[in-house]
């Protein structure tokens, strides 16, 4: 539920929405969800001093249940 809800929200704020892929994993402190957008979407999606990045990890935060979640903006080039 909440990488579907992260990968709509990200889906309205890039160009390229069929690029955007949600990831998750279980972490002992929660849950990760990795999000993967097409590089010229990078700086879109990370925001001006990572304003969008940060409103984007609040709202994911508070849908989730227990507020233990963790959301990465992953860079295509490190694996």
């Amino acid at each position: 539920m909440l990488s579907d809800a992260l990968e709509h929200l990200v889906r309205g704020i890039v160009d390229h929405p069929d690029d955007v892929r949600v990831k998750t994993s279980s972490l002992r402190r929660g849950e990760l969800l990795e999000v993967r957008v097409h590089p010229d979407d990078l700086g879109r999606v990370i925001g001006r001093g990572g304003r969008t990045a940060r409103a984007l990890r609040t709202v994911v935060g508070a849908l989730a249940p227990d507020g233990s979640v963790r959301v990465d903006v992953v860079d295509v080039d490190r694996r």
